[in-house]
């Protein structure tokens, strides 16, 4: 898995590798991309297709990390509980919750590589996660009402924003963590709290996306 893994990210960026990194403030450990990865030496057009698709499931974004934080945090708020990681990347909210007692676990991406990257890293923390690529396969056989749905860094894009309605309605709870969307945009939502966080590895970004802010459903 994880050779096919490198191999694919090495056609996105050459001589880049997977390196198992340990995640600070948790007791969880993610194969993500090398920090040292070669940036620089990137041609024009390597850019421009890393920026316009890239391959966000080798990093471990600002948000996850709040959200997979607020976990350890809050263990009791997950222990026992049936937990939805939606648009999962690198899976460490998952991870976080199947570590502090979660009963069930399931990691959603439409990304093929992110599902492979997550049972990677689940496989690495000695959990067990479920995988589905789309929220229709995951409400087939579940009662998402008895469910939380954790969402981190998926709501930047607006297309996605009309699924907040629908978490809001059938799931049990709803969890957001975000550095991207405004807060207007999520008035379905509580403002819980505010953080500071950065992208592992990191990628210098500008300073207001390096501050996240987490939700809860009213």
């Amino acid at each position: 898995m994880l050779n096919s893994l490198n191999r694919y990210l090495n056609t996105r960026i050459p001589n880049a590798k997977l390196v198992l990194t340990k995640i600070p403030g948790t007791n969880l450990s993610l194969w993500l991309l090398n920090e040292d990865y070669p940036q620089h030496a990137l041609t024009y057009e390597q850019a421009n297709a890393l920026m316009d698709a890239p391959p966000y499931w080798c990093f471990c974004w600002a948000s996850g990390q709040v959200l997979a934080q607020y976990i350890f945090d809050h263990p009791h708020q997950v222990a026992g509980k049936n937990i939805l990681d939606f648009g999962c990347g690198s899976g460490i909210v998952g991870i976080a919750a199947a570590l502090n007692g979660a009963s069930r676990v399931v990691a959603c991406d439409i990304d093929p590589h992110a599902l492979a990257i997550t049972q990677a890293n689940a496989n690495s923390n000695n959990v067990k996660l479920e995988m589905c690529s789309s929220l229709n396969d995951f409400y087939q056989n579940i009662n998402s009402s008895e469910w939380i749905v954790c969402v981190a860094d998926v709501f930047y894009d607006t297309d996605n924003l009309n699924l907040l309605t629908e978490f809001c309605h059938k799931f049990s709870d709803v969890w957001v963590s975000d550095s991207r969307t405004k807060p207007e945009q999520l008035q379905l939502l509580k403002h819980a709290s505010k953080h500071f966080s950065n992208t592992i590895p990191d990628l210098d970004e500008s300073s207001q996306f390096r501050h996240v802010n987490m939700y809860q459903k009213k």
